[in-house]
């Protein structure tokens, strides 16, 4: 995934645009705990639906796992989740303040059967919560900021991938012109894998 990811990258590096590596000054657990927290103690808006055993049989377990997280769950502990937050609306300002757009892969798997729910590890390492598997989305969804998802090729078995642009508050316009650059740039949207190759 990350070498396909780099692999565009270059191709964007090579039509002019400086690309660096660049690490967050965060502790990315914290993000972790922040995003959970406040998902999980969102889910009480659906308490009528965990509490009514009829549509409850209706609810996926993992729903119901959020839902019965957030019960443990207070206003402090939101306040403290919201605080994390904030602090990384910072974070994302200071590396906005050094570059115009932050790219992370759109997934930490390429797709998987349809027989299995969710992976429950991925190289090894066990998956905590269903979550975790995803968990490479919460950067900008928990910094509210726009995101657009863009190709960036297919693994061996033809499975495709993606890359997260992500663009400062209020710069949408901007992240979704660099979209259109970055299609013309690569062609990867004129790019097809063996397995699902259609001769026109």
């Amino acid at each position: 995934i990350i070498e396909l990811c780099e692999a565009s990258l270059e191709d964007v590096a090579g039509a002019g645009a400086r690309v660096e590596f660049m690490q967050p000054n965060f502790t990315m657990s914290d993000l972790w705990d922040s995003w959970t927290t406040l998902r999980h103690y969102g889910r009480m808006n659906m308490l009528e639906y965990y509490e009514n055993p009829n549509s409850r049989e209706l609810l996926k377990p993992e729903l119901i796992w959020e839902i019965e997280q957030g019960l443990n769950f207070d206003e402090q502990d939101a306040e403290k989740a919201n605080i994390i937050r904030a602090n990384w609306y910072a974070e994302l300002d200071r590396m906005f303040g050094e570059f115009d757009f932050l790219v992370l892969p759109t997934a930490q798997v390429f797709p998987f059967p349809k027989e299995i729910h969710w992976p429950k590890q991925i190289n090894g390492r066990e998956m905590d919560t269903y979550h975790r598997w995803m968990e490479v989305v919460i950067l900008g969804s928990l910094g509210g900021i726009p995101v657009v998802n863009v190709p960036v090729g297919f693994d061996t078995q033809g499975r495709p991938m993606g890359m997260q642009v992500m663009g400062k508050f209020g710069d949408d316009k901007k992240v979704l012109e660099f979209a259109l650059a970055y299609e013309q740039i690569t062609g990867h949207l004129d790019k097809r894998p063996n397995l699902i190759a259609i001769n026109d």
